[in-house]
């Protein structure tokens, strides 16, 4: 089994489009390639972490059309972390969780800590979590601790923790570090 993190998906939202310059035509077009692009890595056994912004705009509002759209991702087990585009109708869907923020022992890999939202400093920080956020889109990719796993960020695909911590290796230490974490080495 492996464990699959993704954010900002956005299904359903046209918008999404010009503003994060996604190379789309259509709304339906990039939820088609983002379902293929999840069905390709995700096996049937795999568990699918989205943290923040599943769905938006008017089709989020549609029951019917989330349904059917959730029915159509792969993986056993589906979590959502709650974005701030996240609404009643996307936390009813039939996830195995739905929570503000998670913290997940991911095999061999660090721990990790998820909230939609980039944070500064978090549980087991300094022992070396790695904090997975999504949120901003393609403004900020992310620090050595702190992991950007949004769509616009990854090439629309979703990612393991070895992926992430690959990443997190090449990246700059947040310029606030040790303002929050006085004396804490990454």
């Amino acid at each position: 089994m492996t464990v699959w993190y993704t954010a900002d998906t956005h299904f359903g939202h046209e918008n999404i489009i010009k503003h994060c310059k996604r190379p789309f035509e259509s709304a339906a077009q990039m939820d088609a390639v983002l379902i293929e692009n999840l069905r390709v890595r995700v096996r049937p056994q795999d568990t699918l972490w989205f943290v923040g912004d599943f769905a938006f705009g008017p089709k989020a509002k549609d029951g019917q059309w989330l349904t059917n759209l959730f029915a159509r991702l792969p993986g056993k087990e589906k979590h959502l972390v709650v974005g701030n585009h996240d609404g009643s109708a996307t936390q009813q869907l039939p996830w195995t969780s739905v929570s503000q923020m998670a913290e997940i022992a991911d095999g061999d890999g660090p721990r990790a800590v998820l909230n939609h939202y980039p944070m500064i400093t978090w549980h087991r920080a300094r022992k070396g979590a790695l904090h997975l956020f999504g949120h901003v889109h393609d403004q900020w990719t992310s620090s050595k601790n702190a992991v950007n796993v949004g769509v616009d960020v990854w090439g629309y695909v979703p990612v393991t923790i070895r992926d992430i911590a690959q990443r997190a290796k090449t990246l700059p230490t947040n310029k606030h570090w040790q303002d929050v974490e006085h004396n804490a080495e990454l």
